[in-house]
């Protein structure tokens, strides 16, 4: 098969197409042809071998992608060759097939493209759990989402928007900002046009946002904190700002405000304690909603651009420059 190499941590030019053994089959896996894989700005950190979800070289990048099942393992009932899915992985995305837990591959209704359908597994799963799950967002609250122009804030906006919420987007450039607006975002803030505490009671009559949802971490997050709401929740899903931010307990007590962690990875069976069946049953149901509400035109994920496997180091360089809005998508089976 055609994958994407990592033999040694570094950046984007370490990294090269070869052609590999395909992956084997463990118990539970299921086979699957990568037609689309969604590219991502954790993607480089894994390669730079700075992200939580480390990998040993050699490997091959990638943890969301949507194809079709080509085989199953002995036992596996869910799913059969032919079938449409899309899927978590820990590695190995970035390929022309990969080996997927049972647990972590969905059905993709026809209605969806293998190109949207590889953004949910990670971007959109994420946003799900973090708003509905972790924030408990309710019809009517007001929720801002900082970087909203990029996979994680696309996802957000339209999840929040499904949810009944009110959303204020945060993003850096005029370009950003109206791509915020056409996403479904009420209103749109840029966070360089002075401080964002300010702008936002500025929207909420004083009063603050009910719900944070925060990719960004770094200044983004403690400005946040300024400018929520009493009993507001604000929920940390990463730090593509580059620094990771220190907790101010008095802001917490004087305003009795929730800051929630979300990874993940945990809901997927990747964390230190195993989810549990219970657990793997919501996630289902989860996507079971997710694909429902993009069916009915609720959720719409945006590809910014598709490439080639073999132009993986132009798609990178793309998420690279911060200028993406929405997701790059890799077609590993592009002309064939």
């Amino acid at each position: 098969m055609k994958a994407i190499v990592c033999r040694s941590y570094g950046g984007i030019a370490d990294a090269a197409v070869e052609t590999a053994a395909p992956p084997p089959m463990p118990p539970g896996g299921v086979r699957i042809a990568v037609h689309a894989a969604s590219a991502s700005f954790a993607s480089l950190l894994v390669m730079q071998g700075k992200h939580q979800n480390h990998a040993e070289p050699p490997f091959t990048p990638g943890t969301e992608v949507a194809g079709v099942v080509m085989e199953v393992a002995p036992g596996v009932t869910l799913f059969k060759p032919g079938d449409r899915v899309a899927a978590a992985v820990r590695s190995g995305g970035y390929a022309d097939e990969v080996v997927a837990s049972t647990d972590t591959v969905f059905h993709l209704p026809e209605g969806i493209s293998f190109e949207s359908g590889s953004q949910f597994p990670s971007v959109y799963g994420t946003a799900f759990a973090g708003l509905v799950w972790r924030a408990r967002v309710r019809d009517g609250e007001t929720v801002l989402v900082h970087g909203a122009a990029g996979g994680s804030g696309v996802a957000a906006v339209q999840i929040a928007k499904a949810l009944g919420a009110r959303v204020i987007a945060s993003a850096g450039s005029a370009q950003k900002l109206a791509a915020a607006r056409a996403n479904g975002a009420d209103e749109a803030l840029n966070h360089r046009d002075g401080a964002l505490r300010d702008q936002v009671l500025a929207l909420t009559a004083g009063r603050g946002v009910d719900v944070v949802y925060d990719p960004v971490g770094g200044e983004m997050f403690s400005e946040s904190l300024r400018c929520m709401a009493p009993e507001g929740r604000l929920v940390s899903v990463g730090f593509a700002g580059g620094s990771i931010p220190e907790v101010p307990a008095n802001i917490l007590l004087v305003k009795n405000l929730d800051v929630i962690g979300l990874y993940w990875g945990h809901y997927l069976n990747w964390g230190r304690q195993p989810a549990g069946p219970q657990l793997l049953d919501q996630v289902r149901a989860a996507f079971s909603t997710m694909f429902g509400w993009a069916l009915e035109g609720k959720l719409a994920p945006r590809t910014y651009r598709s490439f080639p496997l073999e132009d993986f180091a132009a798609a990178l360089g793309l998420i690279e420059s911060r200028e993406v809005i929405g997701r790059v998508v890799l077609l590993p089976r592009a002309g064939q």
